[in-house]
């Protein structure tokens, strides 16, 4: 991986890319650092430190933001609601028709399903900054603060309710184009290198607050577990079952076709980070539900905070451990189609080995997905309950540095960055066959 990055460095045009990217990740981190106007800086940063954050539904938010959400800062809803939006579209998409016509456009179908992404980011950003800043403005954004003592907003008008509010929906919009220009212009995707900088960002604090609070013995066994952990993601995350794929040869007027072979790769971990993300989402709406209600000693509220906020219950991990591996399924079943996998196979005259042709190939393909599918979900609902595991063994903070949705996401989009870094590099130090 390092020789990868020393010889982008070395090649002019790689290295003017990769400037480039360091140089949109720094003007990101400041507008992760600038608070929105009408912000009480130092009500926050009390409220922050005395924060009890076992009992922080916007855990999963704040991480991805690079802990911007609970500053109250201009990138404050940073990457989220681009996510959100990008995963509804590719639920639509399997839903509606038009849709579906459009992704089978090629380029001119997907730029317009990208356009109604960036409409949907700014509606959610719209949606999530109103109900953020009317939060803030009753003091039930940061539990156990005191609104009283420590007010989160200098006014609490509508003129500064409304500025804060379309102040993040521009902060959004901005984090939308500084994605788009990385993926234009530099190197890897953007908007999976602007989610990679926010969470890296909060590594060192993450793991300076278990050396200070637990001692620096349990520091070196959480980074030696951390290092093991990294490998294995790597390894699961690098695993594919490969079904190998020969294609007939046929003749095409006087030219020979066919006659290759080649496989179809189905990795372990076919649904990336995607179920976590929907597990997390779902278990945080009836938390936020019981934030909003006026009382909170009705049966269901206490029912929900006692057993549905609290990462550390055994009920709150059994049902985000069962919700991935539902979410895995789901995921997997609505981007991999056998059905159309097997009809392009048939098309083009490719058969697998000892499978015929047809509704045979689909059901075989159906067969080792189910099968692969399996340690690809229980894999993911380990990984992401190593922070809550963490927080019952040590009582580190849920967004313990290794594990969850943090460490699949850096690896993974390591990973992809130094793959395309790798795959230009051979494009530019390929001397072809006349050499």
């Amino acid at each position: 991986m390092l020789n990868a990055y020393v010889n982008a460095f070395r090649t002019p045009d790689l290295r003017k890319k990769l400037l480039f990217v360091l140089f949109v990740i720094v003007i990101f981190r400041a507008g992760s650092q600038i608070p929105a106007p009408g912000v009480n800086v130092r009500s926050v940063h009390d409220c922050i430190a005395g924060i009890d954050k076992s009992n922080n539904i916007y855990n999963l938010i704040n991480t991805f933001s690079g802990g911007a959400l609970l500053q109250l800062t201009v990138f404050a809803l940073g990457i989220m609601p681009y996510i959100t939006a990008s995963i509804i579209l590719q639920l639509l998409v399997v839903v509606i028709p038009r849709l579906e016509a459009l992704k089978k456009e090629g380029q001119a179908g997907q730029t317009k399903i990208t356009q109604y992404t960036r409409y949907l980011t700014l509606g959610l950003a719209l949606l999530q900054a109103t109900g953020i800043v009317a939060l803030a403005r009753s003091g039930n954004l940061i539990s156990g603060c005191d609104p009283t003592l420590h007010p989160l907003l200098y006014d609490n008008g509508t003129s500064t309710f409304l500025v804060m509010v379309l102040t993040m929906t521009a902060g959004t919009a901005v984090i939308m184009w500084l994605g788009e220009l990385i993926t234009d212009r530099g190197v890897g995707n953007g908007m999976s290198i602007l989610i990679f900088t926010q969470i890296v960002a909060r590594f060192p604090t993450s793991l300076w607050s278990v050396g200070k609070s637990k001692g620096w013995w349990v520091f070196g066994v959480v980074i030696a577990i951390g290092l093991v952990i990294i490998a294995a993601v790597i390894f699961i995350e690098q695993a594919q079952r490969r079904i190998p794929v020969q294609y007939a040869r046929r003749m095409v007027g006087r030219k020979m076709f066919g006659g290759s072979s080649t496989y179809i790769p189905l990795k372990v971990n076919q649904a990336g980070v995607i179920p976590v993300i929907f597990a997390s989402s779902l278990l945080y709406l009836p938390a936020m539900a019981s934030q909003f209600t006026s009382n909170q000693n009705s049966g269901w509220s206490i029912f929900i905070n006692k057993y549905l906020v609290r990462g550390d219950h055994p009920l709150y991990m059994l049902a985000y451990f069962a919700m991935i591996i539902f979410f895995t399924y789901f995921y997997v079943s609505i981007t991999f189609n056998p059905e159309e996998v097997a009809d392009n196979m048939k098309k083009y005259g490719g058969f697998i080995p000892g499978i015929r042709a047809g509704k045979p190939t689909e059901d075989y393909l159906s067969y080792v997905l189910s099968r692969i599918t399996l340690p690809g979900s229980l894999y993911l609902g380990l990984i992401a309950l190593i922070p809550l595991i963490a927080f019952v063994l040590i009582g580190a903070d849920q967004n313990f540095p290794f594990g969850g949705t943090s460490i699949l996401i850096m690896v993974g989009v390591a990973l992809d960055t130094v793959k395309q870094i790798e795959s230009q590099l051979q494009q530019r130090n390929y001397e072809g066959f006349l050499r």
